[in-house]
C-alpha cells in the first residue's frame, strides 16, 4: 500500500515528473500548479493536491480546484486519493475531469454515479506538433487576422462565451453564468489566454487556452456564432492562436472534443491535428 500526502510548496517537481509521465491527459494539472503553486487558499487555480507515492515516487494523484472540479491523474489508487481529496479539500464538487476511464471509475467512488450533470462526456483527444500546423489560406494573406481582442470587444466576446458554455457545455442560463462569463473573458485577457478572429473590423470568431504551458497548449473553448458558421473560421481562429504560441516557443497543442461533433473535428483535422488514441473524461454536474 502506498503513502498518502497532501501536496505542499516544495513538492512541485515530485508531481512534475509524475504527470510528464501523461502530458496528453494532465494538462489542466500541470497548468494550475505552475500558475497558482500548491498551496490552497481557495484562489483562482489553486487546489488541494493528494499523491500516492510508493518508492519515493508519485504513482497517482487528484487535485480538487477552487471551482469545485476534481481532476484525477490516477492510473493506481484511484479510489485512495479521489477519496483522500475530497475529504481534505472539504469543498462541493461541481464536476470530474481526466482520463476517461479514470473520470468514469471516480464517480462511482464518490457516490455520484446517478447525480444529475449538465455534461457527461467521453471526449477524442487531438494533438499536433506546431512545426505541422496547416495554416488556412485566408488568414496567410491576411484576408482575415487574429489578435488579442480589444477591450470595446469584452461585452460581445462575454455574450459569445457564455452561448458556448450554454451550448457545448449543456449549462443552464442564469445571471451568474453570464457575470463569471465576463470574469473568464477578463481573467483570459489579463494572461493573453485568448485571440478572436476579425474579417475586416468584424469580429467573426473566438478561441482560447484553458491550460498554457512553455512547451504545449491545451486549446478550449473555440467559439463561431450560428450565423457565420461554415466559413472556415474556426479553424482559422485555432491556427492563428498556434502561431502565436509557436511564436514563443511552444512545439505542440492539444486538445479534445466531442466524438458526435463531427465539423469541429474536421476543422482540427483540416489545420494538421490527429487523434492520438486516447479519450478524455469529462462531467459538470448540475448545481443544485
Amino acid at each position: 500500500m502506498p503513502t498518502l500526502k497532501t501536496l505542499q510548496p516544495g513538492d512541485e517537481m515530485l508531481l512534475e515528473s509524475f504527470l510528464l509521465q501523461h502530458i496528453d491527459t494532465s494538462m489542466f494539472l500541470r497548468s494550475n500548479w505552475r500558475e497558482a503553486g500548491l498551496g490552497d487558499q481557495g484562489a483562482r487555480f489553486q487546489g488541494t493536491y493528494v499523491a500516492a507515492i510508493a518508492n519515493a515516487d508519485i504513482v497517482a494523484v487528484a487535485a480538487h480546484y477552487w471551482n469545485g472540479m476534481v481532476v484525477v491523474q490516477a492510473p493506481v489508487y484511484l479510489k485512495e486519493v479521489v477519496q483522500a481529496v475530497v475529504a481534505e479539500s472539504n469543498r462541493a464538487i461541481s464536476g470530474i475531469a481526466g482520463p476517461a476511464a479514470q473520470v468514469e471509475a471516480a464517480k462511482k467512488v464518490l457516490g455520484l454515479a446517478n447525480r444529475p450533470t449538465h455534461l457527461d462526456e467521453r471526449e477524442i483527444l487531438f494533438s499536433l506538433k506546431l512545426r505541422d500546423l496547416q495554416i488556412p489560406p485566408a488568414l496567410a494573406s491576411g484576408k482575415l487576422k487574429c489578435r488579442l481582442p480589444h477591450q470595446e470587444e469584452f461585452d460581445l466576446l462575454s455574450e459569445w462565451w457564455y452561448a458556448f458554455n450554454i451550448e457545448a457545455l449543456k449549462k443552464s442560463e442564469s445571471t451568474d453564468l453570464q457575470a463569471s462569463c465576463r470574469r473568464e473573458i477578463e481573467a483570459r485577457q489579463a494572461k493573453a489566454m485568448h485571440w478572436v478572429l476579425v474579417a475586416g473590423d468584424t469580429p467573426v470568431a473566438y478561441s482560447g487556452f484553458n491550460a498554457r504551458l512553455p512547451d504545449i497548449v491545451q486549446i478550449g473553448g473555440v467559439w463561431t456564432p450560428p450565423a457565420l458558421r461554415g466559413n472556415g473560421y474556426a479553424k482559422s481562429v485555432v491556427a492563428g492562436s498556434l502561431l502565436d504560441a509557436r511564436s514563443q516557443g511552444v512545439e505542440r497543442a492539444i486538445l479534445f472534443t466531442n466524438r458526435d461533433n463531427l465539423a469541429a473535428q474536421a476543422a482540427y483535422r483540416g489545420i494538421g491535428f490527429r487523434a492520438t488514441g486516447e479519450e478524455f473524461g469529462l462531467v459538470l454536474f448540475e448545481t443544485s
